[in-house]
């Protein structure tokens, strides 16, 4: 009997039990393990994966974060994680994992992910178009020798009081509810900090940094201003001796130029993609860092 093609075997849904598997996938494509956001992932969003007919993990995976709409805007669906295993490459299961949940799972939704340049061409195909861009730093972060304007933004720890308006902050920056999402960040993340006005009684901005193998990646960095994200970054930064990660929107210009500055350097850049939107909702100018690329 001969045996299915690749791209005609099933599809599943993948749960936080396939985690081992999803890492080992990772590790398969020469990406690092990332237990910890896979576990986030897989228990925050919708994991969608192929069984190796080898029996050997997974052949493929993806994983798609839904948030709801808000009067900010529509709801969205990011796709993120898209792997497909080094010995079935090029035989078109990335295509037709892609295919099923675009088409299929989630049809009519609006989407969004973060493209390297080696997947962009099949996210173009699919009917993704690019709208904007993101640079990722990683590096050890230096103190400065003389503070800036940043120095007097007011930052502290968040505490269990201030999750009700990081919610609210975050829906309004972000354009859609994240509410399953951003109140996972006290247990993933190992700081999670918020700015104040000068009063106390205005949320300016919020950030988390989580731990990432070696790094501590910050993200979400939600901020009124570049003094306000910087001053986030400094807090975060004070807190952690490992090297930092950020993937910064190329159009916050200031900040990528201070993080360098700071220690941090450019390692890739992501397309950032859209499907049956012409831009991503709410405030960009607002929006430095995402909490990962993987989930928008």
């Amino acid at each position: 009997m001969t045996p299915p093609h690749i791209t005609d075997l099933p599809i599943r849904a993948l749960t936080v039990d396939d985690l081992h598997r999803c890492a080992d996938l990772s590790e398969d494509r020469g990406w690092l393990r990332e237990d910890h956001k896979w576990g986030l992932l897989l228990a925050a969003g919708n994991g969608y994966g192929v069984d190796a007919p080898d029996g050997r993990g997974l052949a493929a995976a993806c994983v798609v974060t839904r948030y709801g709409s808000t009067s900010a805007g529509p709801g969205l669906a990011a796709i993120g994680m898209v792997l497909v295993a080094d010995r079935y490459a090029r035989q078109g299961l990335g295509r037709a994992l892609m295919t099923h949940v675009c088409d299929n799972t989630l049809k009519g939704v609006p989407l969004t992910l973060h493209a390297t340049p080696y997947g962009r061409p099949l996210y173009e195909e699919l009917g993704f178009k690019t709208t904007g861009r993101a640079e990722m730093l990683v590096g050890s972060f230096q103190e400065e020798a003389t503070s800036g304007p940043h120095a007097a933004v007011r930052v502290r720890r968040a505490v269990a009081e201030d999750l009700p308006r990081i919610l609210h902050l975050d829906a309004e920056v972000f354009g859609a509810d994240r509410t399953h999402m951003i109140t996972r960040l006290p247990a993933f993340s190992d700081q999670l900090v918020v700015a104040e006005d000068s009063s106390g009684g205005t949320l300016t901005g919020y950030a988390a940094a989580w731990p990432n193998m070696h790094t501590h990646v910050i993200g979400p960095l939600i901020a009124r201003d570049t003094a306000t994200a910087k001053a986030l970054v400094t807090t975060l930064a004070g807190g952690t001796d490992r090297p930092l990660r950020t993937d910064v929107d190329v159009r916050h210009g200031e900040l990528l130029a201070w993080l360098k500055e700071r220690g941090l350097e450019s390692v890739a850049f992501n397309a950032v993609m859209t499907r049956d939107i012409p831009d991503l909702p709410g405030d960009w100018t607002r929006r430095w860092a995402p909490l990962t690329v993987a989930a928008g």
